[in-house]
């Protein structure tokens, strides 16, 4: 089995009791929310990962203001020629706070909108597990930056 690392830094921005949300288009055209953020780039540091990667997603420039905590998640999926992958995401999730820029969509990208969306509401969105992570994250602000979760098998 292939094996797969991929490290991502992601924000939760929440402001008058809504979070922007940028909505992330999948290979196959499945449309889901998630939260601002992406890949890191070799090199590269998360806090200034959350920070491009907001700005292309989102229009809105931010500064990270807390380390919520890190979030693992492994998947396997098939891979060409019968083969399978072994996916392992890490994921660095900051609160983050508007500092300015102005509310776009990303041209080209992942992504094909933003929005703030009601934090009442977020329940009722098609939206990816890392929306509900990070909020928990929010509101929980665990010590360690942790969540303890059930034991989840890798899902294929």
């Amino acid at each position: 089995m292939h094996e797969e690392l991929r490290v991502a830094a992601y924000a939760v921005c929440v402001r008058d009791d809504q979070v922007l949300l940028a909505r992330w288009v999948a290979g196959d055209g499945t449309k889901r929310w998630t939260l601002p953020g992406g890949g890191m780039d070799h090199g590269e540091d998360p806090y200034d990962t959350v920070v491009r990667e907001v700005e292309e997603e989102t229009g809105h420039t931010v500064e990270p203001v807390s380390l919520l905590g890190v979030d693992s998640v492994r998947r396997s999926y098939p891979r060409r020629l019968g083969a399978r992958a072994d996916f392992h995401g890490l994921r660095v999730v900051y609160e983050a706070r508007i500092t300015g820029g102005t509310l776009r969509n990303e041209v080209g990208g992942s992504t094909d909108m933003a929005a703030w969306h009601p934090l009442d509401a977020v329940e009722d969105l098609e939206r990816v597990e890392l929306v509900d992570v990070g909020l928990r994250l929010w509101r929980e602000r665990p010590r360690t930056g942790h969540l303890f979760r059930a034991e989840r098998p890798i899902s294929g």
